[in-house]
Parts: C-alpha cells; structure tokens; sequence
C-alpha cells in the first residue's frame, strides 16, 4: 500500500507544482507529473535530512513534495533554456 500512496501524493504534488509554476517546457503527461512529484519528495527529504528540519529515516509530506517539485520545476526550466 505504501508505493500506491507513493504514486497519489506523488501525482498530486506534481499538478500542485505544475500549477504553481507554470511553463511551456516542463514534462506533461501522467507518468511525468507523477515522476516530477515522486522526485521533488526526494529532493525535499533529503534537503529536510541535510538541513536538519527531518530526522534520518523521515521524509518530506505533502508540502516539502510541493515545494521539492518546484524546484526540480526551477532546475529543469535552467536546464533547458541553457539548451535553446
């Protein structure tokens, strides 16, 4: 049960994220909003964990996945304007 509640927070954080900062370059699609949700808890974990906000072996909730997808957003629009 814990990868299925992985996979909703996941997706809901990514549309969150996605309507927070907008932009005509950030992945689209199910899979791709579910991954950029899944990946921005990771990054709020582990910023959490550096920062001393999360204990070892805690992650990052709803919020910190918001707020770690915008980043990944923030990072990724950088990215690829550097390619244009």
């Amino acid at each position: 049960m814990g990868i299925l509640w992985t996979i909703i927070i996941g997706f809901i954080a990514g549309i969150i994220a996605k309507f927070i900062m907008p932009g005509s370059n950030e992945p689209s699609g199910f899979i791709m909003t579910t991954i950029l949700g899944i990946v921005g808890a990771f990054v709020a974990s582990y910023l959490g964990q550096a920062l001393g906000w999360y204990s070892p072996g805690e992650g990052a909730g709803l919020i910190g996945a918001i707020v770690g997808a915008i980043i990944v957003l923030f990072v990724w629009g950088l990215i690829s304007r550097r390619r244009a």
